[in-house]
This record gives structure tokens, sequence and C-alpha cells, in this order.
């Protein structure tokens, strides 16, 4: 395996082998003991809060109160939702049989795909490692990880959690950089989950191809939100910068540009100038000591933001508000954009942190228009109180979440699947959706009376008289 040390090389083997020998184990492990490993998982990341609100700061300064929401409780809610309702899920169903299927009765059994890959990223390095890995389990697998190398001390964190917790035929955790996933791409798991950019998940899945390998790919774009007419400015501004500066910008979810109807547009770009002074700050020297604000999570990243504003300003951007920078901290204040154009890096690329690019609408057919060419968004998000106008953008746009009146609450929804689609991702998850993910859903009929026998060959008129009225009636 190129770029190795013979040590890791020999590692991922062992374990590789390890694992595959414990599918047919795991794939009949009882509801009770994935249960207990679930348990044990989540009482040992909450007995670990501080270990890990500590490791989330050193990686980029990410504020506690946003890892204890979308970190520690993300991880907690989806662990319960599985606990309580594992039993149930791992059940075959029974399924109604056709007329001409009279005798049989047919059911759906779900067993273990067998060993799963977790690629998981750096935005949020504990819950989109942690989550698929209790939806694995959950469905009977066995499973290696490989966290982001951005965040290395919550990806410590993580493996001394696993190694303290699992035996390595179960749970396993590969540390190291890109090298380390492309020499697990390489073998032929059962399953693969990535969490990450479409660029990557496109690797990802040419790798899978390779062996036939089911993917899901979690990937981003460019979500937009709209803003009708219609709205309360204070109470819709207040939700977008929520959304959009959580984390700083930097989930796949967030709003990635952002429509105004131009009859509200200037009032409501100072209602949301307002929302970020008040919860962020006004000037840098704010940001530089504030607690509720995240960094950028490296270097690269951080001038490739610094890229994008430079793009847009020099082809006729204004900002609006932000684009104070630290270089040293990595660090960018929210910043909006004004006076955009289609041609700007910042409206071809996701941007992935602070930047809100803003622009005026007058009607929704226009909009629908701009939208039939693009990319299908992960997330899409209208804020209105006209349910025609709500109702005519979900039917005539596509994207894999859609929010009313709202932002980001849809991840982690224990009902609904999570997911995008096309270029924003393949497969869903959360909660039962995430658990089929998992599962291979094999089919099973079991015969008491063969009926069928009356149309097998020799095909005599008599035969052929059944085989018409069943065409005919059934």
């Amino acid at each position: 395996m190129e770029g190795l040390s013979l040590d890791i090389e020999n590692q991922i083997a062992d374990v590789f082998k390890l694992q595959q020998n414990a599918v047919v184990r795991m794939r009949n492990s009882s509801a009770k003991y994935r249960i207990q490993q679930l348990k044990r998982l989540k009482q040992y990341i909450l007995d670990h809060e501080k270990d890990i609100l500590e490791a989330m700061y050193k990686d980029f300064k990410k504020p506690a109160s946003e890892v204890l929401l979308a970190e520690i409780f993300g991880i907690k809610h989806e662990i319960d939702q599985i606990i309580n309702s594992l039993s149930d899920w791992m059940k075959p169903k029974s399924v109604s049989n056709p007329l001409f299927l009279t005798g049989t009765s047919s059911f759906i059994q779900y067993e273990s795909k067998g060993l799963s890959l977790i690629l998981s990223p750096w935005n949020y390095p504990l819950n989109l490692c942690i989550n698929p890995l209790a939806l694995s389990i959950a469905a009977g697998n066995t499973v290696i990880l490989k966290p982001s190398e951005l965040t290395p001390n919550v990806s410590h964190f993580i493996k001394q959690m696993i190694i303290h917790l699992f035996d390595k035929s179960e749970v396993y955790v590969f540390e190291g950089e890109s090298h380390v996933a492309s020499a697990l791409l390489k073998l032929k798991f059962d399953h693969i989950f990535f969490t990450g950019s479409p660029a990557i998940g496109k690797k990802v899945m040419e790798a899978a191809s390779k062996h036939l390998i089911s993917v899901t790919l979690e990937l981003g774009g460019k979500s937009p939100a709209i803003v009708h007419e219609s709205v309360d400015l204070s109470v819709t501004a207040k939700k977008i910068i929520w959304g959009k500066f959580f984390n700083n910008g930097q989930t796949c979810i967030a709003p990635d540009y952002l429509f105004v109807h131009s009859s509200i547009f200037e009032s409501f770009l100072e209602a949301l100038k307002t929302e970020i002074i008040h919860m962020y700050g006004e000037t840098i020297a704010d940001y530089s000591k504030s607690n509720s604000y995240a960094r950028i999570v490296n270097e690269r990243h951080f001038q490739r933001l610094m890229h994008l504003l430079e793009d847009a300003i020099v082809k006729g951007a204004k900002k609006f508000f932000g684009g104070e920078n630290n270089p040293s901290d990595n660090l960018l204040m929210p910043t909006l954009l004004t006076n955009v154009t289609e041609d700007m890096q910042v409206m071809i690329d996701e941007i992935f942190g602070p930047i809100l690019p803003i622009m005026p609408f007058h009607h929704v057919e226009e909009l629908v228009e701009y939208f039939k060419d693009k990319d299908k968004p992960l997330a899409f998000y209208i804020f209105s109180k006209d349910k025609e106008f709500d109702q005519f953008l979900l039917q005539n746009t596509s994207s894999g979440t859609a929010v009313i009146n709202d932002s980001l609450i849809q991840f982690g929804h224990p009902n609904l699947p999570f997911g995008g689609v096309n270029h924003s991702g393949i497969g869903k998850t959360s909660g039962y959706f995430g658990f089929l993910e998992f599962s291979n859903q094999k089919s099973v009929i079991r015969q008491r009376t063969n009926l069928m026998q009356m149309i097998y060959p020799p095909y005599t008129i008599k035969v052929r008289w059944m085989i018409e009225k069943m065409v005919k009636w059934l």
C-alpha cells in the first residue's frame, strides 16, 4: 500500500482479516448484545464530556455550547433512539402475498451487510463519526473507522475510546493522513459510509465501484435560502444567522446563499446585521475574545475562504458587513456580500465558511428558472407565511431535505430520512433509515402449497388457458 509504513500496512491487513472472520458472529448477535455496546458507547461519551470539550477547542476553538448541542446531545439522541427501537427494527417484517402466490408466506429479514468502513469529516468530528458507528453496530456490522486528520485531538480521543470499549475484531480506528483512507478504500468492504465534499465523494464511489461495494455518501453542495416578503424580518434574520454561522459556517446543511424578495431587501440586510452583532459582536476584537464563535479549521481552509472573498470583491461584490480577519488565528468575521453574480467563485463553490452572498428576487418563477440547471442541494430553506409560495417551490425544485421557516433542524430528526440527492449525496441516514442503510433487506418466501405447478410445462391448451386468465384477472 503506497505511502504507508510496513507497520501500518500490516495492522490494516490484520484488523481487516479479524473483522472479516467476525462478520457472521456479529450478524447473528442479539439486539441485547448490540444495545449493551451502544449503552457503553454513550456512557463513555457522557463521562468524558470535559475531554471532548478540550479536544474540540484545541482543534478549532469550537464553542463549548455548540459541542454540547451538536456533538454530545446529537450522539446521545441518536443512540437513545436506536436503543429504544432496535428490537423492533431487527424483527422480520411480514408482507402480504399476491393472489397467484396463495399458499406462501413472505417476509423481509434484516441482516448486516458485513464489514463496514466509515470515513468521517472534520467539521463535526465526533458526531459524524460516532452516529454512523452506532447505526452500523445496530445493524450488526463490524466497523473500521477513519476519522479526519484535520482534527487530530478529537481523532485521538475517538481512537482511545474505541480501544477501551471494543475488541478490534468488532470495531477499530485507523488515524492518519489521506493515504490511510486511500489504502482502506482498496479493500473489499461490504459497505462504505462517507461524509465529506462531493469531490472526495466521487473518489470514494470510484474506489467502491471496483468491488461493487454499496455506499452511503453524505455530501453537501450549495444550499439556498429563500426569504418571502411576508416574513417577520427580525425572527427570520435570527434563524438564518444562527443556521449560517453555527460552527462558523462549516456545516454541510448551512444556508450557502440567500435570495430575498426585492421589496424587503434593504431592510432585511439591516436585520441580518443586527442579529450578527447581537449574537457574536461588531468588531474583530469582539470575535477574538468571543466564546460563541468557532475558528476556520486550519490555514488552508482560511486561505481558501479569503480567495473566495477576494475574487468576489474584484468582480464587483460589495461587503455589507464583516470581512475583517486575523490570519494568525484562522479568524474570519461573518461576512454579508451583496451585488454578487454567478461568475464569482463564491457562487460556484460550496462556501463552507462564514460568507453569505445575498441577492434580490422579484418573482418565484425566476427562482425556479435559476435552480433548474443547478446541482441538487442537500438542503433547501424557505422562509415564508405564504403556503402557496412554499408549495410552488417544493414542487418545482429538488433537494435532499427541505425546511420551511427554520434552518438546520432537519438533521437528526429520528423519523425523517437525512441525506442528499445526486450531487449532494447517495443514500439516507438517521434512525431507522440509517439502520436500513447498513442492512441488507433480504426477501424470504416460504412455500406451503405450490399452486404455480399448474402452469408448468408442457404448455397444453389447458395450461395456456390458465395463463391467459392469470394475465387478464390477476
